[in-house]
């Protein structure tokens, strides 16, 4: 066993001899190498590996060409130029209503009913006043003709000493006194039917008529609450319904008077509706109200529509856009477009950057016309996709991308 052990130890000789230091400098020799192609192999992995940027981002979205003709832009809202609170000059109670919001009516028709039987029972008097009153000037006819025949034969009768002078002045003052009285009576046929048209101007004012051709904008008031002309209590109201004349829509904006030099009667426009952000209405100047708003420095600028859609309703927030020209046909359909500063150089391709999935995708475009700061896209691109604005020179197809904050 011992021989065995001693035949595989290494004897001390053998460690120094001369041959063996040759595979140790080779092995030493080799290591610069790796570590140089390990250095070259991380710089290309990094060089190929995606980035990532934080950038900001923009939506292709829609444009119209009346960007480019655009003097002005103001705000307001949508106003009907006709529009009425329906109230009563009587104080009664409301015991019909036939309308609700939204309902449209036609000049002339009835809205609702205050209790009138107070007003009724007055106006049935002085129709019954009016006809005693006929009968009265009947009466007082009647008496003038016999006054008048009885001093007629008693002018016959003194002239030839038959009676006494005293009975020929006692019919002529009958006839006076008969035609006084139908002067009476004709003059309280007159007042008889002053009280009438009193009474039913009062009746009227228990119905509630439409003046014009509209629609129910609010209710004010339910069937049981008392209609009071001033609201004089807190429990009563003024008005029962409101309406308004949807053909007299107009959109009212504010102009500052710094800009008003911009603006005059009769130059095109064009309306946009938050509620309607699809869609853009024609419109024309209608009216420069003459005075200013001294506390915001602005006119208000009245703009008729030049044809109205029924989605338009009172009330809504309204852009206006002042335009230098009239636009034509082939210039009121949008175009799909995207922010100039999104438009980049690459590889001699017009492109932007699409973000897709966190990532940003170098996309060849088409453009067409300039719209202010929007550029025209012919394909490419769709609407509601995002883009990346002012792409930084780095930046590749497929890097990372972060949206920046704010």
């Amino acid at each position: 066993m011992s021989d065995t052990l001693d035949a595989l130890r290494i004897a001390g000789d053998d460690k120094a001899a001369p041959g063996a230091a040759g595979p140790r400098r080779r092995r030493r020799k080799r290591w610069p190498y790796v570590l140089a192609l390990l250095a070259a192999a991380g710089v290309l992995a990094y060089a190929l590996s995606p980035r990532s940027f934080v950038v900001e981002a923009a939506t292709v979205s829609l444009a119209y060409p009346s960007r480019t003709v655009t003097q002005l832009t103001a705000s307001g809202y949508i106003v009907a130029q006709r529009k009425a609170s329906l109230a009563t000059k009587a104080t009664a109670q409301l015991v019909w209503l036939g309308v609700e919001e939204g309902s449209r009516v036609k000049k002339g028709d009835i809205l609702a009913r205050l209790e009138s039987a107070d007003v009724e029972a007055a106006q049935q008097q002085a129709r019954h006043d009016l006809e005693a009153a006929r009968y009265q000037i009947a009466s007082a006819e009647a008496e003038l003709v016999d006054a008048r025949l009885h001093y007629a034969r008693m002018k016959k009768l003194v002239a030839g000493d038959y009676v006494a002078r005293s009975e020929h002045d006692a019919a002529k003052a009958r006839q006076d006194k008969a035609e006084a009285a139908l002067a009476e009576a004709r003059a309280n046929l007159s007042a008889r039917a002053s009280a009438l048209r009193q009474a039913e101007a009062q009746r009227s004012y228990t119905d509630l008529e439409a003046p014009f051709d509209a629609v129910v904008l609010t209710k004010n008031a339910d069937v049981g609450d008392i209609i009071s002309p001033l609201g004089a209590s807190s429990t009563s109201k003024a008005a029962v319904v409101t309406i308004a004349d949807m053909a007299s829509l107009a959109a009212e904006v504010d102009v500052s008077e710094a800009s008003l030099h911009l603006v005059a009667a009769g130059e095109p426009c064009e309306i946009l509706l938050d509620a309607i952000p699809s869609e853009r209405f024609p419109g024309t100047v209608h009216m420069i109200v003459p005075t200013a708003d001294r506390t915001k420095a602005t006119v208000l600028v009245k703009v008729r529509f030049d044809s109205l859609d029924p989605r338009v309703l009172p009330e809504m927030s309204a852009k206006v856009a002042f335009l230098s020209r009239p636009l034509g046909d082939d210039e009121r359909t949008p175009r799909v477009a995207v922010p100039g500063a999104a438009v980049v150089d690459r590889d001699g391709r017009t492109a932007v950057f699409v973000i897709k999935d966190g990532k940003a995708v170098l996309t060849p475009v088409t453009l067409g016309e300039t719209l202010g700061d929007m550029r025209a896209v012919t394909s490419g691109v769709e609407t509601g996709w995002r883009v990346v604005l002012s792409p930084p020179e780095k930046l590749r197809s497929g890097d990372a991308v972060t949206l920046a904050e704010g």
